[in-house]
Order: structure tokens, then sequence, then C-alpha cells
């Protein structure tokens, strides 16, 4: 069993593992661990989009509508050329406080619904991040494919945040895969460094400090708790389910 990894979106094109793969899509601030919060609070399925102008006929079908750019919460123009303000932005932590069951979500992000219909060509293609851990490498153990992990970035570039979750998969599945190539050993390296506390060697990353302008400091802290979610959101036919 191998694990690659893709750095960011715009270098998965060029993964050396191309078929009979599991993608795991990882965008830990903040949309991974949202759709997983969304999912641990009850919800239904996520729709990830790509684009906001995909989100306005979602709204017609019974659909919630969840929308970011940049880090805030944005407004949708609907169908009939009137403009609302989403339903929810990109927050774990306000995912939590809500009672989701029944709820139909339609989501769209920066990056991370970017990175998840991205990786939709593999043959499973699953959501991860630092809040369902354990859960995910049970799923991918018991699996047994091939792994390429697909960390979202900011804007198609590198980020240190989605790389060490990318390193924590890596040594939890040590004892049956092995890393494919320097991004992959890479990524274990630097889990190395940074595994007794997550949170703090993160201070230093860009998001982090684009978040916290936001006011976004507790989805940072809870964003770096292990196994708050054990959910393993899967993407079938454009749909994500648990």
């Amino acid at each position: 069993m191998r694990i690659e990894l893709s750095l960011s979106p715009a270098l998965y094109p060029y993964r050396t593992i191309q078929c009979g793969h599991t993608t795991v899509a990882i965008d830990v601030l903040r949309a991974t661990t949202a759709v997983c919060a969304a999912f641990q609070a009850g919800c239904d399925e996520v729709v990830p989009l790509s684009d906001l102008e995909s989100l306005a006929r979602y709204r017609s079908l019974g659909y919630r509508l969840a929308a970011e750019r940049n880090g805030c919460k944005v407004d949708i123009t609907l169908a009939d050329g009137s403009v609302e303000t989403a339903d929810y932005g990109n927050s774990p932590t306000e995912y939590l406080r809500y009672d989701m069951h029944g709820v139909r979500l339609a989501y769209s992000t920066t990056n991370g619904t970017v990175t998840i219909v991205r990786g939709a060509d593999a043959d499973l293609t699953l959501v991860g991040a630092f809040a369902n851990l354990s859960a995910l490498c049970e799923r991918l153990r018991a699996d047994r494919r091939d792994v390429v992990l697909l960390c979202s970035g900011w804007k198609q570039d590198f980020c240190i945040e989605d790389t060490l979750v990318a390193g924590a998969i890596l040594e939890r599945m040590s004892d049956v895969a092995t890393p494919h190539g320097d991004a992959a050993q890479m990524a274990l390296a630097l889990w190395q460094v940074a595994k007794d506390t997550p949170f703090d060697y993160c201070q230093r990353c860009t998001h982090v400090h684009r978040l916290y302008r936001l006011g976004a400091e507790a989805d940072v802290r809870f964003a770096f708790e292990s196994d708050t979610c054990p959910v393993v959101p899967q993407l079938h036919n454009g749909i994500l389910t648990r």
C-alpha cells in the first residue's frame, strides 16, 4: 500500500498514482474540518461546489447554502436575481452549535470544496482533517487501496497546516503503508517536528494569521484537535455523505 502526497490541487494531475486509488481531500483550515463538523451535527448530505454561481440553483431544491471566500461568509445571487446572505459560512464551531439533522447543504469555499471536487476522479474520495484522523485511518486500513493525500493549500499554493495533517496520516498508517515520493517523505518529517504541539507550531502559518484577523481563533484551535468528529465523509456522484 502506497501513500502519495499532492501539496496543492495544481499538482494533483501530476501524481504518479493515477488509478485504483483513494483520494483524501484535506483543508484543515477550515473546509474539511467544517464538513466533518456538519456531519457530526447530523447533516444528511453536503454538495461541494467549486463556484458560487452553482449554489443558486440548490436553494430551489431545498438545500441550505454555505458560502465562503477569503475566510468570510458571502452573499449569493439567486436564480431570480435576488441576493441572500448564505445560511452558513465555513466555521466548524458554528456547525456544531446547530442541530443539522435533516439538513442538506450546498457548499462552496475558497479552497476546500475546490479540492474535494478536484479529487472526484479517484475510485474513492474521502474528506480528511485532524477532526476525523482516527476514523479516517481506520477506513484507509480497511480499504487497503493506494492513497493520494490532496492538500488544499491556499489558492493553489502550499500550506504548512494541511501538510501536517498529511504527515499525521502517514505516521498512523506507517505499519501498513509506505510514503510514495518526496512530498510524502517531507510531510512525515515535518510532522515529527510538530506533532507534540501542532497548534503552536502553526502559529507561523499565514492562513492562521488571516483567520485570527477575522476573529476565528476558536475555529483554528478546534481544527488542531484530533478525533472531535469521528465521521468519514465520502463523495459519490458529487454528494458527500457520512
